[in-house]
Parts: structure tokens; sequence; C-alpha cells
């Protein structure tokens, strides 16, 4: 039997995970962990909103341990830690990170939450004041068609080659933020 599809004009909050609280209004929505542990509330456009891309760099196929990791870029100041800020665990390197200037700080740092190892976000000295969330911590699937669709697939030149360009994104065989 097949099932009813899915009205993506209105919220959708599949069971994913096992945080039942998640909520998105017409200027905010929420991203939770895996486990539940950490949650976080973020602008969908606007001042604190800046973009929402593809990357298919080296390090995002081996943090994400899949072909490519879908993002979203929001201002520090208007990213909410709503629970687990204390569960959150990072890890920051500079060795691999695509975008380095010489005499400059270059870590790229990871949060992750403890218990279940979901990555939250990522903080980069090279996007001062700004955090990079990932789409599939979002709990409103809608978003991700709407509001939240990637304008933008960078480092395509690193694209696995049965990967299709992200529809409707600008394309940038590198590094597309700078």
């Amino acid at each position: 039997m097949a099932s009813a599809p899915v009205d993506k004009s209105k919220s959708y909050f599949p069971l994913a995970g096992l945080a039942t609280d998640g909520w998105s209004t017409e200027d905010e929505a929420t991203a939770t962990c895996f486990c539940g542990a950490v949650q976080l509330s973020f602008p969908t456009h606007g001042d604190g909103f800046v973009a929402s891309f593809v990357c298919n760099c080296a390090d995002c196929h081996k943090l994400t341990a899949s072909v490519h990791a879908s993002n979203f870029t929001v201002k520090d100041t208007h990213l909410k830690h709503l629970r687990g800020q204390e569960n959150l665990k990072k890890f920051g390197q500079s060795k691999t990170v695509f975008y380095k200037e010489d005499g400059k700080d270059n870590t790229m740092t990871n949060y992750f939450c403890s218990t279940c190892g979901s990555l939250m976000y990522r903080v980069g000295a090279a996007f001062p004041g700004m955090s990079i969330l990932r789409l599939g911590s979002v709990d409103d699937f809608t978003l991700m068609e709407t509001k939240l669709k990637p304008t933008m697939e960078q480092f395509t030149k690193d694209r696995v080659s049965w990967k299709k360009p992200t529809e409707g994104a600008k394309q940038y065989e590198e590094d597309g933020l700078h």
C-alpha cells in the first residue's frame, strides 16, 4: 500500500532520531542531534542567515562519511543553544582545511554531540562570526526543500561522477565562499 505524498508546503517532522520537540516558525527553526541531547535554533532567512550550500571537498567527504555535505551558514549572533551545549565535544585541525592564508589561523573546529556523535556545526577561522550547520540536523524536513535549499555547490572538481550537479545551485570548481 503506497503512502500519501508529503505536502511540502507545510512543516514536516518525520520520526528521525529520538527528539520529538523540534519546531519551526516563519523566521526560526531547530536543529537537533540524533539522540536529542543537543538542540540549536537558527534563523531561516534575514540578517542572521548567510547561505545554504553543498560541499564536495575532501574534508566533507571524510567528515560526513558520505560523498558530500549539505550545509548552511548562520551568524553566531543568531545561533542559539537551546540545550546540550555542555554535551558538545570539539575537534579542530588546520592541515587539510581548503582555505589557507599564510600567517593566519586556518583551523576548522567541529562540534559533535558527545553522546551520539552527530556533527552539529563547524567553526572556521576563515569564517569569523559564523557557524556552518548541517542540513541533516534540521528538524523540519520541509525547510531543506524551501528556505534552506542549497543555492551553491562547491568543489565540484571533487564531486563523484555519478552525482549530478545540485539543481538550481551555482557551481564552483573550488571554493565558492571566498
